[in-house]
């Protein structure tokens, strides 16, 4: 249970946080939700969505973090976990657990998730890929 004095009370209308790029992927956009700061960075939740075509993808990589998933709200997205494709939808909720080597491939162009992670300032580790093949992305009309 999170210690109730070492957090705050939030509450974040859209219009307070606009959905900005510089996020950890460019052709993404993102929208912080002001949770790292009312956890005091024990969590951070944002939601992202879809900026530019997934041309190259994310590439392979893991998440040092204690806990993180992925609620997708619109859309859909593809992602390789280790040497499985998971098609993401929206009402789907991904729990990936910590440490699994991931690559998110395609995605449609409304797509856009909730993002949950802990903590706030987890870190992105690129990784030589599994034994398989990444499929290509479909192209955007």
């Amino acid at each position: 249970m999170l210690d109730r004095t070492a957090t705050q009370f939030s509450h974040v209308k859209p219009s307070q946080n606009a959905y900005v790029e510089g996020g950890l992927r460019d052709f993404f956009l993102y929208r912080d939700l002001g949770i790292a700061d009312a956890t005091n960075g024990q969590v951070i939740a944002h939601l992202v969505k879809a900026n530019q075509p997934p041309d190259e993808g994310t590439g392979w990589h893991r998440h040092e973090a204690d806990f993180q998933i992925v609620i997708m709200i619109k859309g859909w997205a593809k992602f390789m976990y280790e040497d499985q494709v998971t098609l993401v939808e929206a009402g789907d909720c991904v729990h990936q657990r910590p440490g699994i080597r991931h690559f998110l491939f395609d995605y449609s162009p409304d797509m856009e998730y909730l993002e949950i992670v802990s903590p706030a300032d987890f870190k992105t580790v690129d990784v030589e890929p599994p034994a398989c093949e990444v499929p290509k992305p479909t192209p955007w009309k």
